[in-house]
């Protein structure tokens, strides 16, 4: 099962969305509620991340946490972490010191990976098992699981995040973009 934990804004809202689009036993938490599963979605704003934390606790202790946010500042101008750090590693510092954060979807939007096709989904933690868990999660829902490192490459992750957000916004023209790796 796969819960995200979230604030609701309406019944349409964005954890509501990606749970239908995960499907098999995706559930969108209520704000509040304990998540359940042994893998959260951590789909929030990351201003929000650090009260959802907070507030979550020690019900996420020994789960698996898969942050998406992108940290990005506002005017785009860059990362609102601190130097040398991610979302993903400043919510590790957060949790509870079992909970196994790994950094993942951050770099993809969600409607092209509703659409389906080849697409690469890359990835950073540092706990093995909880990266092949996710490794298997990304490749049940279509992409090719792309693992980059230890947690401290989610800065990347993030940085990449903030790219594929100016493409789309001045380069590219349109939000139907996904970045690709040719291995070959």
């Amino acid at each position: 099962m796969i819960d995200a934990a979230w604030r609701p804004r309406s019944a349409a809202s964005p954890a509501n969305a990606l749970a239908a689009m995960l499907a098999a036993g995706a559930t969108a938490g209520t704000y509040g509620t304990a998540p359940s599963g042994e893998i959260v979605i951590l789909a929030v704003p990351y201003t929000s991340a650090g009260s959802v934390i907070a507030d979550f606790g020690d019900t996420l202790a020994g789960k698996i946490v898969i942050d998406i946010a992108n940290p990005v500042k506002p005017d785009l101008t860059g990362l609102a972490t601190p130097h040398e750090s991610s979302g993903a590693q400043e919510a590790a510092k957060a949790l509870p010191a079992d909970t196994r954060v790994v950094k993942a979807f951050n770099s993809m939007f969600g409607h092209v990976l509703e659409k389906g096709g080849p697409l690469d989904a890359y990835y950073a933690g540092d706990d093995a098992e909880a990266k092949a868990q996710v490794s298997a999660f990304l490749q049940s829902l279509g992409p090719r699981p792309l693992d980059i490192g230890d947690l401290l490459m989610a800065h990347t992750l993030e940085a990449l995040g903030l790219m594929m957000i100016g493409l789309a916004k001045n380069g590219a023209g349109t939000w139907d973009i996904a970045l690709n790796a040719e291995i070959g």
